[in-house]
């Protein structure tokens, strides 16, 4: 059984008891969070699609720890005129373990 669900403006496939890294989440580490915006649920063969959103569907994780993701370093440079410009940026994730589809 797995569900499609829309975090974040993202979507992601979540199974139960499986991780996901998501964009920061507001909550403490160990905090329960619930998704509202689930928009496909499958089940062996069966399947609820949404229309928007499958009605009355959740999708429930815990918050385990908030991180960095790897750094993206992006180089610019302009030849013969000696310009060059180095800028990194780190997303801040959190992860969360998928404990029940609704």
């Amino acid at each position: 059984m797995y569900a499609i669900v829309e975090i974040g403006g993202k979507q992601y496939k979540v199974v139960k008891d499986h991780f996901i890294y998501v964009y920061r989440l507001e909550g403490a580490e160990g905090s329960a969070v619930t998704f509202d915006n689930v928009l496909l649920l499958a089940d062996n063969s069966q399947y609820q699609v949404g229309a928007p959103n499958v009605a009355g569907a959740k999708v429930s994780g815990k918050i385990l720890e908030h991180l960095k993701d790897d750094k993206v370093t992006a180089f610019k440079k302009k030849r013969r005129k000696g310009f060059r410009k180095t800028v990194g940026f780190r997303q801040s994730l959190t992860k969360v373990l998928i404990t029940s589809l609704n």
